[in-house]
């Protein structure tokens, strides 16, 4: 028994005929942290999710929660509950009657499950509503009722299968915060399931990125968005420029690498083994790049070894701050996609500018192709 973990999952598989839902996965969570699996639809996450909740049983590998193995157990004595996208709230029944009702499924006595509920309605910022109707309150009050009605059954780990999904966006913002303060408030694990980027590294601690019934890499938030250890992480986490390309000279831990034959790039492996003639996935995020009107503007941007390239803009595509330049380069081969700059003398640049844009080579990650 290992006290430093609430969950630990130990190769776990599951096989439905010839398809691998989920292929060997490993990790351990610490106690007290937010930890997100991330991945496309049909990747395995909400099959794994299932196996801890114990809906679904492995058919190889252990699960284990506060050190105990779970293998065999009902989902209804594990110390585990879960929250859906859909919140499964019971429209007939109050505020206080949803959180209290697994408290009744046990058989506590009714003074008991009164000052919890009241309790947790004070925890997740709801104090004073218990006798309101399901139907009275907004969507994020709707979450946090259901993430309350796990939470007064004192679980060991809760999981959260996308339960922002069904939210609008300036909703689904605001809910990604008050959930990770919760989270911290509150000190119980959090498990999360969700296929969107943004609600993973804003909430979680740790996560998972999950791709074909496979762990691509567990890190936190900024270890996978600025060292991602495959091109599927560095794909899937983040924007980014993208090409395909080849490996024409190595020297000095810089690659010289000619993408999509239209333009030549300085880059760094990103991982071992990338030699001349090598098939290579390049990523840049936009970012990274700078922007001027003229090559002496990003003169001295990444050193002797950065990328110095020019391009007319073909497009602006503004989003606040996360604004985008679409670049089509000189020669007409290759578009790369900018941050816009928000303040500066280059900030007011428009459709059909030239612009000059330098990035170091160390923001060239090159990884194996995988075709």
């Amino acid at each position: 028994m290992n006290a430093r973990y609430d969950l630990e999952v130990r190769d776990v598989a599951k096989r439905y005929g010839e398809f691998s839902a989920v292929a060997g996965v490993s990790f351990a969570i610490a106690k007290g942290s937010f930890f997100s699996i991330l991945g496309p639809s049909g990747c395995g996450k909400t099959t794994l999710l299932r196996m801890i909740a114990g809906f679904i049983e492995p058919d190889a590998g252990e699960i284990l929660i506060a050190g105990k193995s779970m293998l065999g157990l009902p989902a209804n004595r594990r110390p585990v509950n879960i929250v859906f996208q859909n919140l499964a709230l019971f429209p007939m029944m109050s505020v206080a009657e949803n959180i209290g009702y697994g408290l009744r499924r046990r058989g506590a006595a009714r003074e008991e499950i009164a000052r919890k509920v009241e309790a947790m309605l004070a925890r997740v910022g709801l104090p004073g509503m218990g006798a309101k109707r399901v139907q009275q309150l907004s969507g994020g009050q709707q979450q946090r009722v259901a993430i309350a009605r796990c939470l007064v059954l004192d679980p060991t780990v809760l999981l959260l299968d996308e339960p922002l999904g069904a939210l609008d966006l300036k909703l689904r913002e605001q809910m990604k915060v008050e959930l990770k303060l919760l989270q911290h408030q509150i000190g119980t694990t959090f498990v999360y399931i969700t296929h969107d980027q943004s609600e993973a590294l804003v909430m979680s601690d740790r996560v998972a990125v999950m791709n074909r019934g496979r762990f691509e890499q567990v890190a936190s938030p900024a270890e996978l968005y600025r060292n991602p250890a495959t091109a599927f992480v560095a794909g899937f986490v983040g924007e980014a420029n993208r090409w395909q390309g080849r490996v024409v000279e190595a020297r000095s831990g810089v690659l010289r690498v000619e993408v999509d034959g239209a333009a030549t790039f300085n880059g760094a492996a990103a991982t071992d083994g990338l030699s001349i003639g090598a098939q290579v996935e390049v990523f840049v995020r936009p970012e990274a790049i700078a922007v001027g009107r003229t090559p002496a503007d990003v003169a001295g941007v990444g050193g002797e070894s950065a990328n110095v390239i020019s391009g007319r803009i073909e497009g602006l595509l503004f989003n606040g701050a996360n604004s985008r330049l679409l670049v089509a380069t000189g020669d007409g081969g290759n578009r790369i996609t900018a941050a816009l700059p928000q303040a500066g003398p280059f900030a007011d640049l428009s459709e059909g500018d030239i612009v000059a844009m330098a990035w170091p080579a160390q923001s060239t990650l090159c990884f194996p192709s995988r075709s």
